[in-house]
């Protein structure tokens, strides 16, 4: 399992968010979540975007269906309401809402791991707070080797310099000991 190193994080191109938008920060940080969950070994599992892509297809299709159907807008407003905004919308609105929430990256268990489930990163930057929140959890949590959710919650300060660049190496430490803490085997009681 070939893992990068803090210090071989890009030094040429800095990573830098608009500290006043609370968005600009969360998505630097999820990206770079993303991109060392994927340097330990971790295959994200794009499954999930498939199928909403998929889905996005078929209302596409249903949208030219009703444009070239028999009858014009008026008669066929029906079937437009029915297929295309309460069906499927609805379903892609349940299928976000129960499998997705918050996460960032699904991923597939790393290659020669015992564990037969992936992670599933999540974070949370509520707004107007500083807190950033990240969780790691198994993908399948009924499984028998799923292992215990991790929580880790830090302020977006100690990571950003005053100029909105992302000190990565600090961040890289902090992702790392939250995967290894999530990874490591459950300490047997005696």
């Amino acid at each position: 399992m070939q893992e990068k190193k803090p210090e071989m994080a890009n030094k040429n191109n800095p990573k830098k968010a608009n500290l006043l938008d609370h968005h600009s920060i969360k998505h630097i940080l999820d990206e770079s979540v993303s991109e060392i969950v994927t340097s330990r070994g971790y295959v994200e599992d794009v499954r999930m975007s498939n199928v909403r892509l998929l889905m996005g297809t078929a209302i596409i299709v249903i949208a030219l269906l009703a444009q070239f159907y028999k009858k014009k807008f008026p008669e066929n407003r029906d079937f437009l309401i029915g297929c295309i905004y309460i069906v499927f919308n609805g379903l892609l609105q349940l299928i976000i809402h129960t499998k997705e929430k918050n996460a960032i990256l699904f991923t597939y268990p790393p290659e020669g791991s015992f564990t037969s489930t992936g992670l599933v990163v999540s974070s949370k930057l509520p707004r107007f707070s500083d807190l950033y929140t990240l969780s790691i959890a198994s993908a399948d949590p009924n499984s028998i080797s799923a292992g215990k959710p991790v929580e880790f919650t830090k302020s977006v300060t100690q990571w950003f310099t005053k100029d909105g660049i992302l000190v990565e190496g600090l961040f890289w430490k902090d992702v790392f000991a939250v995967i290894d803490e999530y990874a490591q085997e459950p300490k047997k009681k005696k």
